[in-house]
Order: C-alpha cells, then sequence, then structure tokens
C-alpha cells in the first residue's frame, strides 16, 4: 500500500513538472550514390533545400543539387510546394526588411513631420492674431462709425473758444459803440461841445 501510494505521488510529481513538447519540421534527408539508397549518404539534405529532379523511379528519385552533386533520394520526402519552414523563414525575413525600410521612412519623415507641426503651429498663431486684429478692427469700425454721428450732429455747431472770443469782442464793440453814440448825442444837443 505504501509502496502504491509513493508511486503515486512520483507519477503526480512528474505529471505536474511535464513540459510541452512539439515534433520538429526539420526533415533530414541523405543524398546516396546507390540508385536504392542503400549506401551511405554521402550528404545530408534539409528541409528547404532546392534541387532538380532529373529522373524518378518508383521510390527514388534521381536529383541535382544547385551546386552540380547529383544523387538519390527517397520520393516519399520530395514535395513540389515550398515546405512551411522556407515560407516562414522567408515571411520573416520580408518582414524583418519591411521593419527596417518603415524604420528608415520614418526617420527620414521624421524631420519634415516636425517642420510640418512647426508650420501647423505657426499657422495656428498666425490665425489667432488675424481674429484678433479682426476684432480690433470691428471696434475701430464701430469708433469711427460713433465718430462720423457725432460729427454730423455738430456740423454747424461754432467751438466754445469762437463763440466765448466773439462774444468778449461784441461785447467791447457794444461799449465802445455805446460810448461813441452817447458822445455823439451830448455833442449834437450842446452843438458840438463835449461835456463832460
Amino acid at each position: 500500500m505504501r509502496r502504491g501510494l509513493t508511486l503515486l505521488a512520483g507519477l503526480a510529481a512528474c505529471a505536474a513538472h511535464a513540459e510541452t513538447g512539439y515534433v520538429t519540421d526539420v526533415l533530414s534527408l541523405g543524398l546516396h550514390r546507390a540508385a536504392d539508397t542503400s549506401d551511405s549518404p554521402f550528404r545530408t539534405l534539409r528541409s528547404g533545400d532546392e534541387f532538380e529532379i532529373l529522373a524518378r523511379d518508383g521510390y527514388y528519385a534521381r536529383v541535382q543539387l544547385p551546386d552540380g552533386t547529383t544523387g538519390y533520394v527517397k520520393t516519399s520526402f520530395i514535395v513540389t510546394e515550398k515546405p512551411a519552414r522556407l515560407i516562414v523563414d522567408q515571411t520573416a525575413a520580408e518582414r524583418d526588411a519591411l521593419a527596417a525600410e518603415l524604420a528608415d521612412l520614418k526617420s527620414a519623415y521624421a524631420e519634415p513631420a516636425a517642420r510640418l507641426d512647426a508650420l501647423q503651429q505657426e499657422v495656428s498663431d498666425l490665425r489667432m492674431e488675424r481674429d484678433a486684429a479682426a476684432t480690433r478692427g470691428a471696434e475701430l469700425e464701430a469708433a469711427n462709425a460713433g465718430l462720423v454721428r457725432q460729427q454730423a450732429r455738430y456740423r454747424y455747431s461754432l467751438p466754445y473758444s469762437w463763440v466765448g472770443g466773439a462774444a468778449v469782442l461784441c461785447f467791447v464793440a457794444g461799449i465802445l459803440l455805446g460810448l461813441w453814440w452817447v458822445d455823439h448825442q451830448i455833442r449834437r444837443r450842446h452843438g458840438g461841445i463835449r461835456v463832460m
């Protein structure tokens, strides 16, 4: 009983520490000199390696590598479409190239973008100045209209200084004229003799 519990605890501990595994997508294929691949492979091909199929004979195929080496492989491991690993590698390389190009474009457009932001801020400032000038212009137009109305109302009026000066002049002229008139009347009554 005790032994069964220990075994069960050991299995539980192994299950708790189990890790996830995957089947590899990397295939190694031997390249042989013998047409039936009964000899030892003289070269190893990996998933994604490219070659030209020269002839197929049942379970075997004669192939030529890009460097000109020829040999035999099992046809069951040959596919005419690119393997997933090669597609993933090419996609990753394209992604990395695009990411590098994007980084280059971002750095190339950083200065124009900053200049554009500065110009947009300048345009915003100029619009604010224009609006302030328009408001000030409207205020000045209203003040000018008020002055034009006031000028029209007092069009035939004279300044107080002119009116005051004319009144003083008339007063002095009136006194002098009155003195002359009294003197003239006195002389006329008394035969040209001035009586004082």
